[in-house]
């Protein structure tokens, strides 16, 4: 489960996932770039809004994910389908809640942080339609958390290129208004996306029926709930879905610090976050596979594995993605007219795409050691250090917006204190930490 072919089996899958869901992405901020510069800006503010709700969702899925792993190691298959039933008729219930909750809630909590009455409207108009994917998006990540638990990816490639297409044929005929469509704009980058999650969300559940042992496994088998066993997945993915949603919460005031520098500022960020995302692909599969391996070899009894997996790893992401960031810091211009196609933009977003060149190493590196931390199933420990870190990144954001007003790219140096101590104090724990005696 540790060599190079090993990895790369488990990790090819999600890589392809993980290219065609940022296509998704991309493609939002592409088509929203040649609508309007405020289209493009609010895109980002509702982006990472639905993002952070989206993350205490995976959050909860990836602590089901490192107990079907544990299980899966141990070769207690028929303890993993009740994992699966009672995680996903949590996931359910708590989006459905979130959905309920979002549709008042949305516009009163940007009322409050939005300073541009357009960008605010245009935000709103997005997240309007965009929340109702909420309940599919949860579903389809306690899905990923069981495909990824037993190492069995392929489906979540088929899946997320399903995603893309739908996605991407939606955006084109809502947000512009072609083949007799209505033009809907940024409304239509909204419904497109809820109309692909839900379609992957129903092919995920067909392809589990008719495609997988449920007996192996005991799927589709909940006579009632087990409550101890819900605390068992709870126990670990509390303190994920705390860490996500203060690591993305904190990552929304950092769009909205930038949102009162200007539309501008606003724009170019998105621009210089459609880039990040882009050049996270590599370490964010690498990372995924990394928590389930070493949640697989705990359970297997391999514990003296685990660190020297972390580092083979994470030298791998950082060679795989260097010579992106290298190309990406030498040529920027190329890759920024893919998310707008006004000159003037174009030149103001070059330091912005720089500096997350470089801080996209930074990430692909101490994102496997943090991914790692979680997998040991020490989750109240990536808690703590998430909290740690985003204090000294909320510091450093806010000096640089209020105190002595920088520039936009040195605001996004932000990135690098980020990834900076968090994979100091990650590593610190791998090598000192008590995780080897931790029982799930």
């Amino acid at each position: 489960m540790t060599s190079n072919k090993d990895i790369l089996k488990i990790t090819y899958p999600i890589l392809l996932t993980l290219v065609a869901q940022n296509v998704v992405s991309i493609t939002n901020t592409a088509f929203l770039g040649r609508v309007g510069e405020v289209e493009l800006g609010a895109s980002a503010l509702g982006g990472v809004f639905y993002f952070a709700v989206y993350m205490v969702g995976l959050g909860f899925s990836i602590g089901a994910q490192i107990l079907i792993g544990r299980r899966n190691g141990e070769a207690n298959y028929l303890q993993i389908g009740p994992i699966f039933n009672n995680g996903m008729i949590i996931s359910l219930v708590f989006g459905t809640l979130v959905l309920l909750i979002s549709i008042p809630g949305v516009p009163f909590l940007m009322k409050y942080f939005v300073h541009s009455p357009r960008i605010y409207s245009a935000t709103v108009a997005y997240l309007d339609w965009r929340v109702y994917g909420i309940v599919f998006t949860y579903a389809g990540v306690m899905f990923r958390s069981f495909f990824v638990g037993i190492t069995q990816t392929k489906i979540l490639t088929y899946t997320a290129f399903l995603t893309a297409i739908v996605n991407v044929l939606f955006d084109y005929l809502l947000i512009f208004g072609n083949w007799g469509f209505p033009k809907l704009g940024i409304e239509g980058a909204g419904i497109s996306s809820v109309i692909a999650e839900a379609v992957s969300t129903f092919y995920c559940l067909w392809f589990m029926y008719y495609k997988v042992d449920v007996k192996r496994y005991g799927l589709f088998q909940v006579r009632k709930m087990d409550w101890k066993l819900i605390g068992q997945v709870l126990d670990l993915s509390v303190f994920i879905m705390l860490q996500f949603l203060s690591a993305i919460s904190t990552w929304f005031l950092f769009f909205i610090f930038i949102e009162r520098m200007g539309e501008r500022s606003l724009a170019i960020s998105n621009i210089g976050r459609g880039l990040y995302m882009l050049l996270m692909i590599p370490a964010s599969a690498l990372a995924t596979a990394v928590n389930t391996i070493v949640s697989n070899l705990i359970g297997a009894g391999r514990k003296e594995e685990v660190v020297p997996l972390i580092n083979k790893v994470a030298l791998i992401s950082v060679l795989l993605v260097l010579p992106f960031s290298i190309i990406t810091f030498i040529f920027p211009i190329p890759f920024t007219m893919l998310f707008t196609d006004n000159p003037e933009l174009i030149r103001e977003s070059i330091g912005v795409m720089r500096v997350v060149s470089v801080a996209n190493v930074l990430f692909s590196f101490f994102f496997i050691v943090m991914n790692g931390v979680s997998g040991t199933g020490n989750t109240r420990t990536a808690l703590l250090f998430d909290i740690i870190t985003l204090s000294f990144y909320m510091a450093y954001v806010y000096y640089t917006t209020h105190v002595i007003t920088a520039s936009v790219e040195v605001v996004w140096y932000a990135e690098y204190v980020y990834w900076t101590i968090m994979g100091v104090l990650g590593y610190a724990y791998l090598y000192w930490g008590n995780w080897r005696k931790k029982e799930i």
